[in-house]
């Protein structure tokens, strides 16, 4: 039977300590004491020492440290191509040798940790640090560290105890994968209490209604301002947060997995390709932030060849521009010019797209050399060139972030401000190069598969807008009223249609007569005015839309889609996607529900979706 002994402490107004002391015996073999002046306290047992002080620890035996992942940070590829690792664990004195492919040890396992750095390198919120004694323990430290990795390793960094902070079930997994009685687990949680009051008020609010507001964030960071916690700490926090929203992860992971499996072959297909695609669409959707599959194609992507898909010139093609922007002869004229302005601008569209972060790179790099020019005594003009193509390249960011969150992102934030940056910016395109705004930000959009109702109208009326106030017939505020109305629509449309549905599967199981769709709606607007979801009256507009889109919905579920999947019949899907007026993105959550309902294999309908890309 386990005994242990805790003792928890605060180390100072930021760090949170727990010491564990846990075996048979557990009360003869725990020892500790504290400076006079208590700034730090020393745990020590046979070899092993450690020593938590007012700035961090210090360490002495064998050991070492183990913490989940948080997702967004630095992870060996070893780790993150295996879905099961879930915990960064590093052991006092080794090293993984790269000619060898294997970890090294040695007797050098003491050292100081400040905790700016242990939440730094480590989890952002919590991380354990760990000693072991016992006859298995004994002898030269190299070769007890080696028995720690063999012994423990593997489950260490499988655990779900760690990440869930199960303390309980941490000290009975290790201790029961020694196997000896003699043995005595050491244990030390730290906690950095200022970071975990921010990432649980951040899980708060976004795990209410998955989005921030302006009000709640400024209070996020008024927080952060009062305990200190700099942009690094919070960016990581609530990149993490937003990745373990469960609706997030399946998108995320699922890239992953689909980038794991590229990365073990050395390449990519053009059926995964269309993969990824589409999950990055649908992250715009669902408000995941794009850094998450940034960060993955950094470290999953980089060299892999994209099978069956030819290269285009756009990248060749912006590497003699940019390299012509730093010729030394003065004689030849590297300025930019409308032309080479222009087809920059498209290899930034086409890069986006095929999500190509060559280019970015490309850019990156001739900026260090603009430096280096401007350093060296160049002429200013190369400075001016570069910049010329950085202003043109923000405005298109901007633009291109805007739109496409009116297009694909419900609730999003409409205001006069964005419209005018719109309108300013609509105009230094057009200036380059006639209707060029409408070429690079709407011509793509409209034709986009996974362009949905409300988006469409948002960004048909803008486009519209845009023209209307340029020629005097249209005021900004009247252009912000409709699209904010578009918006309001959207929200009462989505509230509806979860709780028509929640509605008609528990009380209606009939409800196309006019009779059963009155009681419906008189019920339905009693509760939503009740829940403060709606103000009066359900629109009749809204509600007519929301039963013809769940009868629709009926239709394709118990009708169309076994069709489609015994004959694999990728025609029917797409004819009924194209008439029937239904969100892709709404359609394609429904097969997969479908598909894991019915334990099917959810490769049949990547193939069946294949032959629609």
């Amino acid at each position: 039977m386990f005994r242990d002994i805790r003792l928890h402490g605060y180390a100072n107004d930021q760090i949170e300590f727990y010491a564990i002391t846990a075996g048979s015996e557990a009360y003869n073999r725990y020892f500790y004491n504290s400076d006079q002046a208590d700034s730090e306290i020393r745990f020590f047992s046979p070899g092993n020492e450690f020593i938590i002080g007012r700035d961090g620890i210090s360490h002495r035996g064998n050991g070492g440290s183990f913490c989940e992942y948080m997702f967004g940070v630095d992870q060996p590829i070893a780790d993150l191509a295996k879905e099961e690792v879930s915990n960064r664990l590093v052991v006092y004195g080794t090293h993984y040798d790269q000619k060898s492919g294997t970890l090294k040890f040695s007797d050098r396992t003491d050292g100081y940790h400040s905790f700016d750095k242990i939440f730094f390198d480590g989890n952002a919120v919590f991380n354990y640090f760990f000693a072991l004694t016992g006859a298995d323990f004994t002898g030269p430290l190299h070769e007890q560290q080696e028995r720690i990795v063999k012994v423990l390793g593997k489950a260490l960094k499988r655990s779900h105890a760690v990440g869930f902070e199960h303390d309980n079930l941490i000290i009975e997994e290790i201790l029961s994968l020694i196997d000896e009685p003699s043995a005595h687990l050491f244990l030390f949680k730290l906690i950095n209490t200022r970071h975990r009051q921010y990432s649980e008020t951040f899980r708060d609010l976004y795990f209410s209604n998955k989005k921030i507001t302006d009000s709640e964030f400024q209070k996020l960071s008024q927080l952060a301002e009062r305990y200190g916690i700099d942009r690094y700490q919070q960016e990581r926090i609530r990149i993490d947060v937003m990745y373990k929203h469960p609706d997030n992860r399946r998108i995320v992971d699922e890239y992953k997995n689909i980038l794991i499996a590229c990365n073990r072959k050395g390449e990519i297909n053009k059926l995964e390709n269309a993969r990824l695609t589409r999950l990055k669409t649908l992250s715009v959707r669902n408000k995941i932030p794009g850094a998450l599959f940034y960060t993955l194609d950094e470290m999953l992507k980089k060299d892999k060849k994209l099978v069956d898909l030819e290269e285009s010139n756009y990248i060749s093609e912006t590497r003699q521009i940019l390299e012509g922007m730093f010729l030394s002869e003065r004689h030849i004229e590297s300025a930019i010019d409308t032309e080479d302005m222009l087809k920059l601008l498209f290899a930034k569209k086409q890069a986006a797209e095929n999500r190509d972060h060559a280019f970015e790179e490309m850019l990156l790099d001739a900026s260090k050399v603009c430096d280096e020019k401007i350093r060296d005594g160049a002429d200013i003009s190369i400075l001016e060139g570069y910049s010329y193509i950085i202003t043109y390249f923000d405005r298109y960011d901007a633009t291109s972030s805007a739109i496409n969150q009116l297009a694909f992102m419900e609730n999003v934030r409409i205001s006069e401000e964005m419209i005018r940056s719109l309108l300013g910016n609509k105009s230094a395109f057009d200036l380059l190069a006639p209707g060029l705004f409408t070429k690079l930000f709407l011509s793509g959009i409209f034709e986009d598969k996974y362009l949905g109702n409300y988006g469409r109208k948002k960004v048909t009326h803008l486009a519209e807008g845009l023209k209307l106030i340029e020629e005097n017939r249209l005021t900004i505020t009247a252009l912000l009223e409709k699209l904010q109305q578009i918006d309001k629509d959207e929200r009462l449309y989505l509230i509806l249609l979860e709780h028509v549905k929640e509605r008609i599967r528990n009380f209606y199981s009939k409800y196309t007569t006019k009779a059963d769709q009155e009681a419906l709606k008189k019920e339905l607007t009693e509760e939503l005015n009740h829940k403060k979801l709606v103000e009066g009256e359900i629109p009749e507009h809204l509600f007519h839309e929301t039963i013809l889109a769940i009868k629709k919905e009926a239709i394709y579920i118990h009708n169309l889609l076994p069709q489609i999947v015994a004959e694999k019949n990728c025609s029917l899907r797409e004819d009924f996607l194209e008439n029937s007026g239904l969100d892709r993105f709404y359609v394609e959550e429904l097969e997969r529900e479908f598909f894991e309902l019915n334990d099917l294999d959810l490769e049949e309908l990547y193939q069946i979706r294949k032959g629609l890309n």
